[in-house]
């Protein structure tokens, strides 16, 4: 009987220590989206950066290949830094993405972007819960979902140069299925990775995981954001 109890004591504490874990993965990512909603904010209601942005082009790619580089460098990194390291550096990439962003908030009208972040902020409530309760396997889902991702990168380059309004729809639109889909996915892959690494007693597995997870929710997130208000449209 005593180890019965043990047993189920020990599960117990097993669950309460994942769902720490989970509650920490979506801590992080709504810290990284407050920092990017801060600064968005605060670039776009400073005329000066703007000006800067705009005048200086080699600055605007500048970010953007930090930001690549950011990503590439945590995802390389991940085993061979602290989590704690690796997180500093997502909160770097998310105020980054904030000045990118901040452009959104000058080409927008503001009722739009709520409505949008509104919508965005929803569906991914949505498939979270469904990410965390189902039980089907989505690992398939991967290969397929990263895919079409390439396709998607390849018609949004390709459309760059056409300047096709009924492919920028149609790239809109399956835009925001693939990013639903890897919203789902990723869920489900943190879940079944926190798992087996807190089965395993790695908590620095457990930090790594969380950190990774947090940045691919973080990134899904936005680009289901960004694909929802081309659709809702509303450009100053």
């Amino acid at each position: 009987m005593s180890n019965q109890y043990s047993s189920l004591a020990a599960n117990e504490a097993l669950v309460s220590t994942f769902i720490d874990s989970m509650a920490r993965v979506y801590m992080w990512m709504t810290g990284g989206l407050l920092i990017t909603a801060i600064v968005a904010t605060g670039v776009a209601s400073s005329d000066a950066f703007m000006i800067v942005l705009a005048n200086n082009p080699m600055l605007f790619w500048g970010i953007i290949i930090g930001q690549f580089g950011l990503v590439m460098g945590i995802s390389a990194m991940i085993n061979k830094i602290s989590p704690m390291t690796a997180l500093g550096l997502f909160f770097v990439y998310a105020a980054l993405m904030g000045v990118m962003l901040s452009v959104i908030m000058i080409s927008y009208d503001l009722g739009t972007v709520g409505i949008a972040f509104g919508v965005t902020s929803g569906t991914f409530a949505g498939l979270s819960i469904v990410g965390l309760t189902t039980k089907k396997d989505l690992t398939k889902m991967g290969p397929m979902l990263m895919a079409a991702l390439f396709g998607l990168i390849i018609a949004s380059v390709a459309n760059w140069f056409m300047q096709s309004a009924a492919m920028e729809w149609i790239i809109s639109y399956a835009g925001v299925l693939i990013f639903m889909g890897l919203m789902l996915y990723q869920t489900k892959m943190i879940k079944t990775m926190t798992f087996e690494a807190l089965q395993s007693g790695d908590p620095q597995a457990v930090s790594r995981i969380g950190v990774m997870g947090a940045l691919g929710l973080y990134l899904s997130f936005i680009n289901l954001f960004l694909f929802i208000l081309r659709i809702v449209g509303g450009r100053r």
